[in-house]
């Protein structure tokens, strides 16, 4: 069964809410939890407390009578909390809201309420903090989820059934979302085969069904593979932190440089040139299941709603490979809560 296939089955099964389609076979639960055990000796399992973010960027675009600040949420796991780094301007949140208010030229709330360890079943407790009664819905978030999913084994339909009613309940509250969908956790370095393999192919097989589900919606999706990818591989001891688990502080900003341009783009910032779709990229419209199976295989591939009639294939979707642009350090800093950012954030205390 080929990827694109596999991906629209998990999906449909969400949508139907069931969950008998696991992440592996039964025969390959034996192997892999022996050599997790393995592994888990090799990979340290951090409890650090990710350092507090939240806080308005970008105060020097704040004019009198000038456009209102937009607000950016995180939500998710470890990886959109920041764990792993002990600077608030290392986190990806910041380097987003940095990001995001130096293209919009406009001051940027950020609000993260991603939880360390957290599966999908927490995005409705965190989403309800974001666009529940007593809330004001945030103009753009970005979820980052399904690592913890994959290693606690959570069936693929359950994970992304959770996923697509968070990322409803956002759309309904008229929250543009993206999605940085599971990371490719068969490149942490110490995870040795058949784990890598079974754990990668989990991966893939999670960010397809997530990308499927959300678009969708009217979500964006960018693959993640580079946050635990190819280039995580490569340059394992740059790109991971202390832990040989989460990212370092290089690692999160490839990570936030993937997503700035879909972010950018959810909220019509980014120039309309790059909208287009470039053939020269591989870039073009493909039916969703084909166009999410590519994007899970390629870290910092972006998928979008094409249009909105479903044809023979199904709907059918965007595919892009935005060019890398990169994220000046000095504009995180500028902006970073703790040393720039507005005295009534309550966002002082980053770690030193």
């Amino acid at each position: 069964m080929s990827r694109a296939r596999v991906a629209r089955r998990i999906a449909t099964a969400a949508a139907f809410s069931s969950g008998g389609i696991s992440l592996l076979g039964g025969a390959a639960v034996g192997v892999l939890l022996t050599e997790a055990r393995l592994a888990k000796r090799m990979v340290g399992g951090s409890g650090d407390v990710p350092p507090r973010a939240d806080g308005r960027y970008g105060s020097a675009f704040a004019h009198p009578g000038g456009e209102p600040e937009l607000t950016l949420a995180m939500v998710g796991d470890s990886t959109a909390a920041g764990q792993g780094v002990h600077r608030a301007r290392e986190t990806p949140g910041a380097l987003l809201a940095s990001g995001l208010a130096a293209v919009a030229e406009r001051p940027v709330r950020l609000l993260n309420v991603a939880q360390p360890g957290a599966r999908s079943d927490d995005l409705a407790r965190q989403v309800d903090l974001l666009a529940g009664p007593s809330a004001t819905p945030p103009d753009v978030a970005v979820v980052m989820i399904g690592a913890n999913d994959v290693t606690h084994r959570m069936p693929l339909a359950t994970s992304v059934r959770l996923l697509t009613d968070a990322v409803r309940v956002l759309r309904a509250a008229g929250t543009e979302v993206v999605v940085g969908t599971c990371p490719d956790l068969g490149s942490v370095e110490p995870v040795y085969q058949p784990l890598r393999w079974l754990a990668r192919r989990a991966s893939r097989q999670l960010a397809a069904a997530q990308t499927i589900a959300v678009v969708e919606l009217g979500a964006r999706t960018v693959s993640l593979g580079d946050l635990l990818g190819p280039e995580f591989e490569a340059r394992p001891r740059e790109l991971f932190g202390p832990d040989n688990f989460h990212p370092s502080a290089e690692g999160y900003a490839t990570a936030a440089m993937a997503v700035l341009p879909t972010l950018c783009a959810s909220l019509g910032l980014w120039p309309e040139a790059d909208e287009r779709p470039d053939a020269r990229r591989g870039e073009g419209f493909l039916p969703v299941a084909q166009a999410a199976a590519e994007a899970a295989a390629e870290g910092g591939t972006e998928v979008t709603a094409a249009q909105p009639a479903a044809g023979p294939r199904g709907r059918w979707a965007l595919l892009k490979r935005r060019r890398r642009r990169p994220l000046e350090r000095e504009a995180a800093a500028e902006g970073a809560p703790g040393e720039n950012a507005d005295a009534d954030t309550g966002a002082s205390h980053e770690s030193a």
